[in-house]
């Protein structure tokens, strides 16, 4: 396992985990503790009404982001994960189970739903979405393990950058609460 940079020697974060694990808001916390520019995965990838930005795109707009000297990214996905692997000083992994993050995203779902809260470009979760097989409840369901798997190997392999997986709330509290906090200004 490879040791873990000094989080204030760190400029460009990887945040990883399952659909409802905290990522974002994880991401969001580090950027204002370390004063790194956090770029939300999803506003990358989603265009208004639920449009998806082509692959080529989105590899396009992640490369131009992970080429910056400081970025969090909350999330890496299959057409362009390699990017920010080669680049990322560390990786934090939300490996919490199964049951606490579905649960967690259960009701934020049910939350967005209900407020018609926005979430990126304009898009709201609905009622039909949930139901769809699209869902991103069934997304939680079936990738959780093959998430969880690739978290863990990335920590015991012996290339690409270092993983600090954390288990349990607390467990991130504490974490997060040992941070020191950082004299850079957001670029």
């Amino acid at each position: 396992m490879r040791t873990l940079p000094a989080m204030t020697a760190v400029s460009r974060v990887l945040v990883y985990g399952i659909h409802g694990s905290g990522k974002s808001t994880m991401a969001a916390r580090l950027a204002a503790r370390l004063g790194l520019p956090w770029y939300p995965v999803d506003d990358l990838l989603w265009e208004p009404g639920w449009v998806e930005v082509p692959v080529a795109e989105q590899r396009r707009r992640i490369e131009q982001i992970c080429r910056r000297d400081r970025w969090i990214l909350d999330g890496a996905y299959h057409g362009w994960r390699d990017v920010p692997l080669a680049r990322a000083d560390v990786i934090i992994g939300l490996d919490h189970p199964r049951w606490r993050s579905f649960g967690w995203l259960l009701r934020r779902t049910l939350r967005r739903v209900a407020s018609g809260e926005v979430i990126c470009n304009g898009n709201r979760e609905s009622w039909g979405s949930v139901l769809s097989t699209e869902s991103i409840l069934v997304w939680h369901l079936t990738g959780f393990g093959r998430e969880r798997r690739r978290m863990r190997a990335w920590q015991a392999g012996s290339s690409g950058p270092p993983v600090l997986l954390l288990r349990h709330p607390a467990e991130v509290e504490r974490w997060l609460a040992d941070l020191p906090a950082s004299a850079r200004e957001p670029r």
